[in-house]
């Protein structure tokens, strides 16, 4: 009996996904708990597995289209099995295809037919270059069909190389290096006219999950949450040379950085502080009873916070493996929703970018987030004298709601106090 593929809640702030890929063509057999397909989430790119044994007799959703939780994106059941109920029930539609179109041969997409004009130049193809088949239709496999759509190539310009005149990815390939490969510099005139042209011309790209969650999450926080701002110099000299002491006696692959020791330090005085490390809940204020930080990364597509789980309890060198885990995890789309979400803290850190001092953003429901800038090299007095130290500008943003003033200022203080003496945090 065909049943439906529904959307299914692959994270907890999930809505609706967007499908990356398929990894099952219409027709293919699959085996139960066998991944069929690739959804973008609002965080990482999901695995789907099929719940039941049978072949994909439709794709109703393909890939790039997002579907809302428990919108049908597929049918699965018995091979020439009649699936024309489900569709109709759907309210789905045949959408511009026949159904008699569905049997179509196995891990092929076949495009509609294009007649192309000959000219006396061209010359007769041999059979195994010819993309057409028989009925005039271009023949192309489905990874080669998604490189096309994704870069815009005319397909009636491509000779296939597969078998039967097939189009494959090598096919795709060499298109896409022929259209990249630089032009001829032609020399310009002396003199030229000006040329008056108008408005400048755009381009409407869809939206990714990951892009649309931020936006909403940040219109949620800076909207209804009354945020105000601290800001403290901290002296960086001592973790600075506490972190050379340390990478001396370690392999290249397990140094540690100046965010780690940052890391440690907010932590740490997150347990001295528990106004700073609980969330406003309405008519209570819960409070965390170790620091779970979330360590802001960028990828691609926007900005992710894995979360280092009680890294209050860790030392530099396990938050520094933890931090750098999750860190290529979160480029590569492949977190699990428990590793980005239920941070009770978060840290932003764009010292390395050159960013001197800057503000970050709440990520709800925590009470507050610090911003780090660049540690640089100025002119302090100390002592009565004017002498050279490593600066770094730290500010908060602090949830009112649960922070006031003097609690974020002493939270601070502890901060400053760990870092520039961070032999407190061996002790």
């Amino acid at each position: 009996m065909a049943n439906k593929i529904l959307m299914p809640k692959l994270s907890p702030t999930m809505e609706e996904g967007q499908i990356a890929r398929w990894l099952k063509a219409e027709g293919d057999e699959i085996e139960a708990n066998e991944t069929i397909l690739e959804v973008d989430t609002d965080k990482a790119t999901m695995e789907m597995t099929s719940l039941e044994a049978g072949t994909l007799l439709k794709i109703i959703v393909p890939g790039g289209e997002n579907a809302k939780l428990g919108q049908t994106i597929g049918i699965i059941g018995a091979k020439g099995e009649d699936f024309s109920a489900l569709i109709s029930q759907n309210g789905e539609g045949e959408k511009g295809r026949k159904v008699e179109e569905e049997k179509k041969p196995e891990a092929e997409v076949v495009q509609p037919k294009v007649e192309v004009p000959k000219t006396e130049d061209q010359k007769p193809k041999t059979e195994d270059q010819s993309p057409k088949t028989d009925n005039g239709r271009i023949i192309i496999s489905p990874i080669a069909a998604r490189m096309a759509s994704e870069n815009n190539i005319d397909l009636k310009n491509i000779n296939g190389s597969g078998p039967n005149g097939r189009i494959i990815k090598r096919d795709i390939e060499i298109a896409l290096a022929e259209v990249q490969s630089p032009k001829p510099k032609v020399q310009s005139p002396a003199f030229q006219v000006a040329t008056v042209v108008g408005a400048s011309p755009f381009r409407d790209e869809n939206t990714s999950k990951m892009r649309q969650v931020i936006a909403s999450r940040l219109a949620e926080s800076i909207g209804p949450i009354p945020t105000f701002y601290l800001t403290v110099e901290i002296e960086m000299d001592n973790p600075l040379n506490l972190r050379k002491q340390i990478n001396a006696t370690l392999a290249d692959e397990d140094k540690i950085s100046v965010n780690d020791i940052i890391v440690k330090a907010a932590a740490m005085s997150l347990v001295k502080h528990p106004f700073v490390n609980a969330s406003y809940q309405d008519k209570t204020i819960r409070f965390y009873e170790q620091a779970d930080i979330g360590v802001a990364v960028a990828v691609d597509e926007g900005l992710i916070t894995p979360v280092v789980r009680g890294a209050n309890l860790k030392g530099f060198a396990e938050i520094s493996r933890e931090v750098k885990e999750l860190a290529k995890r979160a480029k590569e789309r492949k977190l699990q929703p428990e590793e980005y979400t239920g941070a009770t803290f978060s840290i932003s850190n764009l010292g390395m970018m050159g960013i001197k001092e800057f503000t970050a953003i709440i990520n709800p429901p925590e009470a507050a987030i610090i911003a780090v800038g660049g540690a640089n090299p100025s002119a302090v007095v100390r002592e009565g004298e004017i002498v050279v130290r490593n600066m770094m500008s730290v500010t908060m943003s602090c949830d009112h709601r649960v922070v006031d003033g003097a609690t974020g200022a002493k939270f601070l203080q502890t901060f400053k106090q760990l870092l520039e003496n961070p032999v407190l945090m061996l002790m």
